[in-house]
């Protein structure tokens, strides 16, 4: 599997954390930054993670903010991706098996990093379930053309 991951200023610790994460996992990864804790605008960061994984250059992808939700609305914005925020397990079950969400949302002033690692490590291992919940994907997807 090949990640997208990214942050903006607000999931830079985070994001770096996540890194370590998915390495230990033997999970192959490209950081579209930022890099550093300097203020930049969270939809420069969401665009190319997002668009990455429109294109199927990366299977899925995993965007920080401080709460998660501006970088998500950005990266929801780009056809054919699905960003879902969680920051709770059961949702990053249900957002892989029922949505298949190819974009994962955190907030890193909402959760710490050990919430953040299961949250990732169960979202990566998790499949879409397919079935009944392929038609509403489905829908889902006629909703951008």
């Amino acid at each position: 599997m090949k990640v997208a991951i990214g942050a903006d200023h607000g999931g830079y610790r985070l994001k770096e954390d996540i890194k370590s994460l998915l390495e230990d996992l033997g999970v192959d990864y490209k950081d579209f930054g930022t890099h550093s804790i300097e203020s930049v605008d969270y939809p420069d960061v969401a665009l190319p993670v997002a668009q990455s994984v429109a294109d199927g250059l990366f299977d899925r992808g995993i965007l920080i903010c401080g709460t998660g939700i501006g970088i998500g609305i950005a990266a929801n914005k780009v056809k054919g991706i699905r960003a879902a925020l969680v920051h709770d397990t059961f949702s990053a079950h249900a957002c892989r098996e029922h949505n298949d969400a190819n974009i994962l949302t955190m907030g890193e002033r909402v959760i710490g990093p050990g919430l953040a690692r299961d949250i990732v490590t169960i979202w990566l291992a998790t499949n879409f379930e397919g079935g009944r919940h392929e038609r509403r994907v489905e829908k889902i997807m006629a909703i951008e053309k």
